[in-house]
């Protein structure tokens, strides 16, 4: 059976975006304003330091590097010598829940953020680091421990190409069950500190326990918020019929009604604006993502301009 891939994700073309993950540009040589670079001031803290030496002073040493209690101990100069920190585990939090099966112009929010996930799990995993993930959606979870592996990235596509093409129009949902929470207390476990943690979702029935846990994670962690939006959020398109559902009730909604067309795009840019107002409240950045245009392009363009003084529209 042949899969619409801007509905469904196969294992078979998560896997092939490896080739197209290698050949982005913001990793290693990324520029110096990229969220990834662990050499440049931003609201990421990048790669700590490891002591590694101590040894005499040579001419052309960095004296901001001496030791002067070591110095005036022996009476000679000594530097400490610090190596950066080569690993930096990184997990990947995807959201697969209904609310994600939505999509007008090109692709699912679905489609998208596993993508999306899958581009980075690569790119991560070729830099040297460890990459890790959850996939989750409105009851289920599936963990995959950040390693340093291809199989264990392969794996946690794996878990994520099966729940997302469990996702159809059909799928009834427990309104009780909303996932997001549970899926955050699972990266603060497995993310104690010093880890890169990334969310792709549309954050839908965030609450005020969403915002302290994503806080939480923030304070021991780099977190990036990857917002995946479909491009009706910001601009309902007029005289247009949508039959929306969540599994159980579905209704046509005649967008020709401007009273609602407002109303609806009302809703969804105050959410877009207030995740955004995360950037100035929490410590982390978000990184918005349009599921009706490309994956990989905006990946590229994406990382590369993230910065804490730019938010990216």
């Amino acid at each position: 059976m042949n899969t619409d891939p801007r509905i469904h994700v196969t294992l078979d073309h998560l896997r092939n975006l490896r080739g197209a993950a290698g050949g982005l540009s913001f990793l290693p040589k990324q520029p110096s304003a990229s969220v990834l670079n662990g050499r440049h001031v931003s609201r990421l803290r990048g790669r700590g330091l490891n002591f590694e030496e101590m040894r005499d002073y040579l001419p052309g040493d960095d004296v901001r590097s001496i030791d002067w209690r070591a110095t005036a101990r022996t009476g000679k100069p000594h530097v400490r010598v610090f190596t950066e920190e080569r690993d930096r585990p990184a997990l990947l939090v995807v959201d697969q829940r209904m609310s994600m099966f939505f999509g007008t112009a090109l692709n699912m929010k679905s489609v998208c953020a596993a993508e999306a996930a899958a581009i980075m799990a690569f790119r991560i995993l070729k830099q040297g680091d460890r990459v890790g993930g959850i996939v989750f959606d409105e009851r289920h979870k599936i963990e995959t421990p950040p390693r340093r592996s291809l199989r264990s990235v392969y794996s946690f596509l794996s878990g994520l190409s099966a729940m997302n093409c469990a996702l159809n129009a059909d799928k009834q949902v427990d309104r009780g069950m909303t996932g997001l929470n549970r899926s955050l207390d699972s990266a603060a476990r497995l993310a104690h500190h010093d880890h890169l943690v990334v969310v792709f979702s549309d954050y839908e029935g965030l609450d005020e326990q969403t915002r302290k846990k994503l806080s939480g994670i923030a304070a021991h962690n780099d977190l990036i918020l990857v917002l995946v939006h479909d491009p009706s959020a910001r601009n309902m398109v007029a005289d247009e019929k949508l039959v929306l559902g969540d599994g159980i009730l579905q209704a046509e909604v005649d967008f020709s009604a401007s009273a609602i067309r407002e109303s609806i795009s009302g809703f969804n840019a105050d959410r877009l604006n207030g995740i955004l107002r995360w950037q100035e409240e929490i410590n982390l950045s978000v990184l918005p993502l349009d599921c009706g245009q490309n994956t990989l392009n905006q990946m590229r363009a994406r990382l590369a301009s993230l910065t804490p003084a730019r938010r990216v529209r």
